[in-house]
């Protein structure tokens, strides 16, 4: 009896305890009801302006779209010029390097741009009669035109020369030189030097034509660098013939004055190399150092 007393004052406790704390929590939600209203509408506001923050109609977000769309437009803009100027850009043409076709002892580079018949072999004899090499030695004189050194078929141009070694420049390189060596056996001044000309070729029969077809006309071209001057004296040179001969135990063609001397010749030096020429000193160096050359080749 006294056990069920205890027991039924202990459940009276308990329901006491539930109902005081479910009465003060409901207490302390209806005093802090106006708080949590707040916090809720609070965080639906935070909540609406992340959505208004993430959604593409912001003006902060229409202006990144803008900006990435005219971004993507360029890249697009720029990788189609690559793309179809892909061809432009592998067919870019590569200067060739010079390449010397003898040893030279100097090599001198003289501007012509815009300078007449008259003047271009003015300015080549000067260089002629200003070797300054030593004896024996070779100057280059290479002619340019913008600082680029031109071909055998711009040359033939300028001076107007009847010299047609035709437009492949495979059978007949447009690649030549102009040069001068130096004796020192020549009166008029210690630096005046022989005059010559070397030309290159696939084979001696691609060039012997058009040789021989310029053989009328070559002293005419050429006769102011051979130290021919117009006269009563000299007009029979102009019409005479070429003759076979040996130069160098090379075949050659020669064009002899009266005396038997030689006015001008070309020698076939090589398969590949013609000297244009009226010294014999000038195709003996000339034609050492052709064989040196291949030989370093």
């Amino acid at each position: 009896m006294e056990e069920n007393k205890i027991k039924s004052t202990a459940s009276e406790e308990s329901n006491k305890f539930v109902k005081t704390y479910a009465e003060d929590m409901a207490s302390v939600l209806e005093s802090d009801k106006e708080g949590l209203v707040k916090k809720i509408i609070h965080g639906e506001e935070e909540h609406e302006q992340e959505k208004k923050n993430l959604s593409p109609e912001s003006k902060t977000n229409r202006l990144f779209m803008l900006i990435g769309f005219v971004l993507i437009f360029l890249a697009l803009i720029i990788l189609s010029y690559f793309l179809f100027k892909k061809e432009d850009i592998n067919t870019v043409a590569v200067q060739k390097q010079f390449v010397p076709l003898i040893f030279n002892d100097k090599s001198e580079f003289v501007e012509i741009f815009r300078l007449n018949k008259d003047e271009v072999v003015e300015t080549i004899l000067r260089q002629i009669n200003n070797t300054e090499v030593k004896i024996g030695g070779i100057k280059g004189i290479y002619l340019t035109e913008n600082k680029q050194i031109i071909g055998l078929r711009r040359f033939i141009s300028v001076i107007k020369s009847n010299f047609v070694p035709g437009e492949d420049k495979l059978f007949v390189d447009d690649n030549f030189l102009i040069g001068s060596m130096l004796t020192g056996l020549k009166s008029t001044s210690p630096t005046a030097g022989d005059f010559f000309i070397l030309l290159k070729a696939r084979s001696t029969a691609d060039i012997f034509g058009p040789l021989r077809a310029w053989e009328e006309k070559m002293l005419t071209d050429l006769h102011k660098f051979a130290g021919i001057d117009l006269s009563a004296e000299t007009n029979y040179l102009f019409t005479k013939d070429f003759e076979d001969g040996v130069i160098e135990n090379k075949n050659a063609r020669i064009l002899h004055n009266k005396d038997g001397g030689i006015v001008l010749m070309y020698i076939f030096a090589d398969e590949n190399s013609v000297i244009i020429t009226s010294s014999q000193p000038a195709t003996h160096e000339i034609i050492l150092r052709l064989a040196s050359a291949e030989k370093k080749q």
